[in-house]
C-alpha cells in the first residue's frame, strides 16, 4: 500500500468543507474537516476545490510555434488536469501527437482537423484536396479513444477562395465517423448564417464571444435568430478565448440575452500564454467573475459542462472509490486588470488563482 494522502479543510465550490482521502491515486474517503487520518496531510485551509479543470479547446503541438505549446505547460501547470487539443493535427501527424500526449502527466484528448496538414499551415482549408476522407476516417478509427470530434476552422484566413464548402466536406466526415464538429468562426465569408446552417446536436461553435464583424450579435447586441435556434437545437457553445476571439463587450450582450454558459475554453498556445491575452486559465475564469457570473458557474464551465460533452461525466465527479482528479484554487482579493482581444480592459477585484492539481497519483503544484 501506498501512502495515504488527506487534503485537509478544503472548500468544495458548492460550500461542503471537507477532508479527502487519497490512497493509491484513489479516493478513499470523503470527510468532514479535521477527521480524515492519513501518512502526509496537507492543510488546504483557504483553498478551493473541485473535480480537474478541464480545458475543451487548446494547442498542445510545440512543433507549431508559437501556435502550439508544450501539454504539462498548459495542462496540470495551470491547474488543467484535462485538455482537447483543438485540431492542431490532421490526419497526417495525429498518430505522433497520441503517442507524444501520452508521456505528459495531463490528460489529452483530440480534435482531429479535417485538413490532413493540420497546423503545419493557417491556411489549412484552402485547398480541397488537403480534406482526405478516406485518411480522416482511418484516423478515427485507429485512435478511437483519444479523437473527440472533428476540427473545421471557418474563416477567412484558412479557407480563402474555398467558401462554405471545407464545412459541407465536414459536415460528411462527421457522418462518416460518427464526430461531432468543432467550428471556429471568424472573419467572413463565409457568412455566419451559413455556417449556423450547417451545425447539429452536440457540434461545438468555438470563439462564440469574438469581436469581429462576422459575429453572432446584431450592432444593437441582440443574438443572431440563427445563434438562438443553433442553441435549441443542442449546439454547444465554447469560448475559445485566444488571441483574437473575446470580446467583453459581446460576452456582455450574450449575459444580457440569456445566453447559457457551456464552456470556459482559452485557445491556449505558446504565444499567447506568454505575451496575452490569455496567460492562464486561472486568468480567463477570472475574466467571467467580472462578467458577473458566479464562481459555482465559472467553474461548472470546466468542471461538468465540459465532462458532459465528452461522454465522460466521471472526470467531474469527487466521489469515494474513484481516481483522484482534483484542482485546488484560490480566490483572491485585489486589483487585477485583465484584457480582451480587442485591448478592452476590466479591472477584477478578486481573481482566481489555480495552486495544484492531484492527478495520476501525485500532488503537482502550480
Amino acid at each position: 500500500m501506498g501512502t495515504r494522502n488527506v487534503l485537509r479543510n478544503l472548500q468544495l465550490v458548492d460550500g461542503w468543507m471537507v477532508d479527502i482521502a487519497i490512497q493509491d491515486g484513489i479516493i478513499s474517503a470523503i470527510t468532514p474537516p479535521g477527521q480524515a487520518e492519513g501518512d502526509a496531510v496537507q492543510d488546504c485551509s483557504g483553498l478551493y476545490g473541485s473535480s480537474g479543470w478541464i480545458d475543451l479547446h487548446v494547442h498542445a503541438v510545440p512543433e507549431f510555434d508559437p501556435y502550439g505549446d508544450e501539454i504539462d505547460e498548459i495542462g496540470v501547470k495551470q491547474g488543467v488536469t484535462t485538455l482537447v487539443d483543438a485540431g492542431s493535427c490532421g490526419s497526417d501527424r495525429i498518430g505522433n501527437f497520441y503517442a507524444d500526449s501520452q508521456k505528459a502527466a495531463t490528460r489529452v484528448f483530440a480534435f482531429l482537423n479535417i485538413s490532413r496538414i493540420g497546423l503545419e499551415r493557417t491556411d489549412e482549408l484552402s485547398q480541397l484536396e488537403w480534406i482526405d476522407q478516406a485518411k480522416a476516417v482511418e484516423a478515427a478509427k485507429t485512435y478511437r479513444e483519444f479523437i473527440v470530434g472533428l476540427k473545421a476552422r471557418i474563416s477567412r484566413s484558412v479557407v480563402k477562395d474555398s467558401g462554405i464548402q471545407p464545412l459541407r466536406l465536414a459536415r460528411g466526415l462527421s457522418e462518416a465517423t460518427e464526430l461531432p464538429l468543432m467550428v471556429h468562426i471568424g472573419s467572413a465569408p463565409p457568412a455566419i448564417s451559413e455556417v449556423l446552417e450547417l451545425l447539429r446536436t452536440g457540434d461545438v461553435i468555438t470563439h462564440y464571444l469574438n469581436g469581429k464583424s462576422n459575429n453572432l450579435f446584431h450592432a444593437d447586441g441582440t443574438p443572431l435568430q440563427g445563434l438562438l435556434d443553433a442553441a435549441a437545437r443542442g449546439v454547444h457553445l465554447d469560448v475559445g478565448h485566444g488571441t483574437a476571439s473575446f470580446s467583453f463587450k459581446v460576452a456582455e450582450q450574450a449575459k444580457k440575452a440569456g445566453i447559457g454558459l457551456n464552456t470556459i475554453s482559452t485557445d491556449i498556445y505558446r504565444g499567447n500564454r506568454l505575451n496575452g491575452p490569455v496567460y492562464s486559465m486561472s486568468n480567463v475564469l477570472t475574466k467571467f467573475l467580472v462578467l458577473g457570473y458566479s464562481l459555482e458557474e465559472v467553474i461548472r464551465a470546466v468542471t461538468s459542462s465540459a465532462a458532459a460533452w465528452l461522454g465522460r461525466p466521471e472526470l467531474a465527479q469527487i466521489r469515494v472509490g474513484q481516481q483522484a482528479n482534483l484542482t485546488l484554487f484560490s480566490l483572491e482579493t485585489g486589483e487585477r486588470r485583465l484584457t480582451d482581444s480587442e485591448g478592452d480592459v476590466r479591472v477584477a477585484q478578486h481573481y482566481i488563482e489555480a495552486k495544484g492539481v492531484f492527478a495520476n497519483g501525485s500532488f503537482i503544484t502550480c
